[in-house]
């Protein structure tokens, strides 16, 4: 004769389940958001044309992971930083902060910049990606002030540093105002934008309750027509 468990039994096993899915849940979340991917958004044109203020981007953390083995850069998807990778960085300046830049420069190189054109050991970089506010000053053009737009350098990276610039030249506090970016400060790189929305800068420099709020209701009143649906799942290159 079976006998029916009683049903505070029942209830209470219920809830354990349901108690366990979600403590295993929060823990998987925490974990992929620590060392896998993050979501990150542009609050500034620094990156233009590239990336855009309220593109909200996708950062694989787990790609520059620390110091494989032979055989783990074999199976897993890790590698070093390269030029031209678009990553997500704590400011150097104040670590709280995240900041995104291109990587210009790698672990002993020299940099110096011409009337704007990056040069690296003495070679011009070619930089498809670059956008300027004003157009380079002419080789017989006199620039009378040290403008780091125009010229900076030559600076040797020391190892385990980089050096990183933004796209748009003109508007960008990077590596020729506050220095090398250290090794240790990167935290991923940046991987696809899933979502875009039309915003301008001024709707990410409020901080607080308020300003979320406000943001929440523009989101939620203009999502069809202020949504970018053209650069939804756009690689970031």
């Amino acid at each position: 004769m079976t006998t029916t468990p009683p049903l505070a039994a029942f209830k209470k096993s219920v809830i354990r389940e349901y108690f366990e899915s979600i403590v295993i849940a929060v823990i998987l979340a925490l974990f992929v958001r620590t060392f896998v991917v993050q979501a990150f958004k542009i609050p500034s044109g620094s990156m233009e044309d590239n990336l855009l203020v309220g593109d909200h981007l996708l950062v694989n953390k787990f790609i520059f992971g620390g110091a494989p083995t032979g055989a783990e850069r074999i199976v897993l998807p890790i590698r070093d930083i390269h030029r031209g990778d678009v990553i997500v960085f704590k400011y150097p300046e104040n670590p709280d902060r995240d900041f995104i830049k291109r990587v210009i420069g790698l672990p002993g190189e020299t940099i110096e910049l011409k009337n704007k054109k990056v040069h690296v050991n003495g070679q011009a970089l070619d930089e498809p990606y670059v956008h300027f506010l004003t157009p380079p000053s002419a080789d017989y053009q006199e620039v009378t002030s040290y403008d780091l737009r125009e010229r900076f350098g030559p600076v040797t990276v020391p190892q385990d540093a980089y050096f990183v610039m933004g796209d748009n030249r003109d508007n960008s506090q990077d590596s020729r105002y506050w220095g090398f970016l250290p090794r240790s400060y990167v935290k991923g790189r940046a991987l696809v934008i899933y979502w875009s929305y039309e915003s301008g800068r001024e709707d990410y420099l409020d901080e607080g309750l308020g300003a979320s709020l406000k943001r929440m209701g523009s989101v939620v009143t203009h999502f069809f027509t202020k949504t970018r649906w053209e650069r939804l799942f756009r690689q970031i290159r």
